[in-house]
């Protein structure tokens, strides 16, 4: 799958992102502060490498630390900053591809890579090379963040859809509805996913659907990847150990 195809999936819905969340703000400060408490210390220099529209990246910022942002979206990130403006707090952001970052070796305390964006890159070669990447920019012991759809399951049931997520607007508004439609690949690991929403217009439904592919990427696989990098102490913490919504992968960048 050509890397623009990516882009593009993220560039079209920018606009729309938040409505896939009941509440797009609570789930700011929520995830914010969960990844907060595994960074563990004040003022940490930040890099989100795959921000989107801003998510886990205004909640980090909102704690204190010095957050940038890059996605391979330009619109997404640049959506992702003028949120952050709207609620006065600093974000830099940036269009890039995780796999080729903008940045000098050691310039971040933390790296963090979540809400399934790695799973995007389809084969063990571009997966090392974002790894490689994030830990380059790392300064030594630094830590990665990487959060993943709990893939371990899914590839034991291989679900072919998700369940709907509704937002309701706070100020009363009609209703969003968002689902997904997966289709799996005889290989039995990649996924092509039709990602629909449902908008109001006039007592009507208008609907939009983006398409996209992921590799689904088990825990040990995963993990090997992430050592194989370079990192060490790599280990999964479950949601109900972080508060987070998906699985975190928390390894140390090696001396």
């Amino acid at each position: 799958m050509p890397e623009t195809s990516v882009a593009h999936f993220y560039d079209e819905l920018a606009d729309d992102y938040h409505l896939i969340y009941a509440d797009w703000d609570a789930s700011i400060r929520r995830q914010g502060n969960a990844l907060d408490r595994l960074i563990g210390r004040d003022n940490a220099a930040v890099l989100d490498c795959a921000c989107g529209i801003g998510t886990q990246a205004i909640g980090l910022a909102l704690r204190g630390h010095r957050v940038t942002g890059t996605d391979l979206s330009a619109r997404a990130a640049a959506r992702a900053a003028r949120e952050a403006a709207h609620r006065n707090v600093p974000l830099r952001t940036a269009a890039a591809d995780m796999r080729r970052l903008p940045f000098r070796h050691a310039r971040f305390d933390t790296v963090v890579c979540a809400d399934n964006s790695l799973p995007h890159l389809l084969t063990e070669q571009d997966v090392h090379a974002a790894l490689v990447e994030m830990r380059r920019v790392l300064r030594p012991t630094g830590l990665l963040l990487l959060s993943t759809r709990p893939y371990d399951d899914l590839l034991r049931n291989r679900p072919t859809s998700t369940p709907p997520q509704v937002h309701q607007p706070a100020d009363g508004g009609e209703r969003t509805v968002t689902f997904q439609l997966w289709h799996w690949h005889e290989d039995g690991e990649h996924y092509d996913v039709e990602h629909f929403q449902l908008l109001p217009t006039g007592g009507e439904w208008r609907v939009k659907v983006r398409r996209t592919v992921y590799w689904a990427l088990g825990h040990d696989r995963l993990a090997g990847l992430v050592a194989d990098a370079g990192f060490a102490d790599a280990e999964w913490r479950m949601p109900h150990e972080t508060g987070f919504f998906q699985p975190l992968l928390v390894a140390h960048a090696g001396e």
